[in-house]
């Protein structure tokens, strides 16, 4: 069978409230963001792992409070005073600075400017502050006092909705059977949805055939468990 030429082209998730699926093993942090102004110290780290949906649920928290996400790693270029500001303020990725004195030290300027000036301000990471291998005590003492919400690996019905919500960011429409055969087989992670549901759109554009079980199934087959 000829194979097309597939293109990685940008997509654009979405990321508002409404393409948020709540289940019991995100409902607690869900429940966190939406009750924002009862933050402990008017902050909170957002734990989960990679691709647990933190940055949507960043950017659900940014349309409730009128904050501007901004990746920890940028931090050292921008006008910390000025974001600090704006009231609130979303800092993804901000376990990944750990060792990097220039970020660590825009952060720990940020964390106190923000707070200063009676805002907010929400960090995302894949673990708890306590495992951050930060450099800079006074940073690491603040970010350890930070009340923190856990995104949990996900349950069979977030594992459904997660896999319905990547295929329709990719405008495919997939019969419900494929997603409860894929449920039932892959590795249960949401790092793994992302990598298959990506694979079988490569391999549906590259076959001219349609997403579906015989199609997942070559796919699982090919899919290592690195891969996956």
């Amino acid at each position: 069978m000829a194979r097309q030429l597939t293109l990685d082209l940008p997509m654009r998730p979405a990321r508002g409230r409404a393409a948020f699926f709540v289940s019991p093993s995100n409902a607690l942090a869900v429940a966190q963001i939406e009750d924002w102004r009862a933050w402990p110290q008017r902050k909170l780290a957002l734990i989960g792992p990679e691709g647990a949906g933190k940055t949507h649920l960043a950017h659900v928290w940014a349309t409730l409070s009128g904050a501007d996400p901004i990746a920890a790693r940028d931090l050292p270029g921008v006008d910390l005073p000025t974001l600090a500001q704006g009231g609130a303020v979303a800092v993804e990725d901000a376990d990944r600075i750990a060792g990097d004195p220039l970020a660590e030290a825009a952060l720990f300027h940020l964390h106190n400017l923000t707070l200063a000036e009676g805002g907010t301000l929400l960090l995302t990471a894949r673990r708890a502050p306590r495992d951050w291998p930060l450099t800079l005590p006074d940073l690491a003492s603040r970010m350890q006092a930070t009340a923190t919400a856990h995104l949990a690996p996900p349950d069979d019905a977030l594992l459904a909705a997660l896999l319905v919500k990547l295929f329709a960011d990719r405008q495919l429409a997939v019969p419900p059977a494929l997603i409860g055969y894929l449920v039932g087989r892959m590795d249960r992670s949401f790092a793994a949805a992302q990598v298959l549901v990506a694979a079988l759109d490569r391999e549906a554009l590259a076959t001219g055939r349609k997403p579906g079980i015989n199609l997942a199934r070559e796919v699982l087959d090919k899919t290592t468990p690195q891969d996956r």
